[in-house]
């Protein structure tokens, strides 16, 4: 499992992350203090405080290719 720490600032963000991550196989996660949500609900993403960096768990090894796309987001 790999973790890093991203910031949504915007709702397209939100819908591009969401289209982002859904193209991947393995389960990944938000975190925002006790919340964990689904990365691939934007429902569940729009729950969370979108104003501070909100961890994300990705539940896999072989990760790199997803992080490399994640990089305007990662904080």
């Amino acid at each position: 499992m790999k973790t890093c720490n991203i910031l949504l600032s915007s709702i397209n963000d939100v819908k591009n992350f969401v289209n982002l991550v859904s193209r991947f196989d393995y389960d990944i996660d938000l975190a925002s203090g006790r919340y964990v949500v689904d990365a691939k609900s934007i429902m569940g993403i729009f729950s969370l405080d979108l104003s501070k960096p909100i961890a994300v768990e990705i539940h896999s090894d072989n990760c790199d290719d997803l992080l490399d796309e994640l990089k305007p987001y990662i904080q």
